[in-house]
């Protein structure tokens, strides 16, 4: 993967997540050191930061929360190595959460910076603001 440009691996990546990869499909995309911090939102009102097990580990449980992923990205921003994504997220929930039910479409505006060193990503910082749409 060291061929690809910083924007290209964080696209891949992207990709990947929103056709619903597990870890076997997004661990290429991801260097061994690599950190997720999901900064304050409205399902985790304090945030989290993962390591690259429990981020792969996630991957293969959100097959059974959400389906229907979907990306639409809005602004791409790169400098160097880092790659910053502006995009409005989408999915149908396959379970019930707060403030939302099994079968709804939950959305969220998210801006994550990626840092890619030697074609890997190497971190990620998620900025989501989880909004519903009115019917």
């Amino acid at each position: 993967m060291s061929e690809t440009t910083p924007l290209e691996c964080v696209l891949g990546f992207v990709r990947a997540v929103e056709a619903g990869a597990g870890s076997a499909q997004i661990r290429p995309f991801l260097a061994d050191d690599f950190k997720l911090t999901e900064w304050p939102h409205a399902l985790s009102k304090t945030g989290s930061t993962s390591n690259l097990e429990q981020t792969l580990s996630g991957a293969d449980q959100s097959k059974h929360v959400v389906a229907d992923q979907n990306f639409e990205i809005v602004r791409t921003t790169c400098q160097d190595t880092r790659v910053v994504l502006e995009m409005n997220w989408s999915a149908t929930l396959l379970l019930d959460l707060p403030h939302w039910d099994q079968g709804d479409t939950i959305r969220a505006r998210s801006t994550a910076v990626f840092e890619v060193l030697d074609g890997r990503i190497v971190s990620q910082d998620t900025y989501d603001c989880y909004y519903t749409l009115p019917e």
